[in-house]
């Protein structure tokens, strides 16, 4: 037991790092909490739970940023809360046979969008200039977000990214303004995933601790690891890291 702590509290390091100076820790401490023997769900519930406080600490960061758009942010608010609710009683309700079928795509799906997030951002930056994008009501946009937070209750990782893509479809440009409201999002759709998750008995709360210390000292550590190792580099790492991690679950569900 003490070993697997131990394991879990430095991947939550590593992945508190990672979130921090490039995105993607969920990569890393989602498969940690498989590995030393956590059930698919608890795992990825677990996972939820360890990442949430990163999530809030970063949204008061940008607290400044936020001003001014209190009335967007309670609507986006009370969206995230349904929408993750829907996307964790999913979840709850997906046997774990089910899931453990569903974690290479999903991971795949993750990896993804960690690698084309850029692109698909300029993508929606670019529909929310035309005129077709222009004539999209707040229903759409209202439903697109749903459908983000409804994934993000269902499966956390890569969530700040589609968030990012649909804020930028919405018309936001200040990349902090969009960075504090993509983590209120998180912040939002994890909490709310978390409470039913309480209630269902689904978080591994010893693992899920050794996890969250290690984060939140990576997340402490990443301002002086960011001016030593460039950002770039840090991004291939997760890219090729998060491949041949999609790569061995599949290799594992499937063959």
């Amino acid at each position: 037991m003490i070993v697997d702590l131990v394991i879990l509290f430095l991947a939550g390091i590593v992945g508190g790092v990672l979130n921090s100076v490039a995105g993607g820790g969920s990569f890393v401490t989602f498969p940690a909490l498989m590995a030393v023997g956590v059930p698919p769900v608890v795992a990825n519930a677990t996972n939820t739970f360890a990442s949430f406080f990163g999530y809030l600490s970063g949204a008061y960061a940008f607290r400044q940023q936020l001003v001014g758009h209190g009335k967007q942010i309670k609507i986006i608010i009370v969206v995230s809360f349904i929408g993750g609710a829907l996307g964790a009683f999913l979840l709850l309700w997906a046997s774990e046979a089910t899931f453990k079928q569903a974690i290479p795509w999903l991971l795949l799906f993750a990896t993804l969008l960690f690698i084309f997030g850029g692109q698909i951002n300029r993508f929606a930056k670019s529909l929310s200039s035309n005129k077709y994008a222009s004539q999209l009501g707040a229903v759409m946009l209202t439903l697109v977000l749903l459908a983000i937070c409804i994934y993000g209750g269902f499966f956390n990782a890569g969530l700040g990214i589609i968030g990012l893509s649909y804020l930028a479809l919405a018309g936001y440009t200040n990349i902090n303004t969009m960075n504090g409201i993509k983590l209120v999002i998180s912040s939002a759709v994890s909490l709310v995933a978390i409470v039913l998750f309480i209630v269902n008995d689904a978080i591994a709360w010893v693992e899920g601790a050794a996890v969250l210390i290690g984060t939140l000292i990576g997340g402490y550590m990443s301002a002086g690891v960011s001016m030593r190792i460039p950002q770039h580099y840090m991004r291939w790492f997760v890219i090729v890291m998060s491949c041949l991690i999609t790569a061995y679950f599949f290799y594992v569900t499937y063959f």
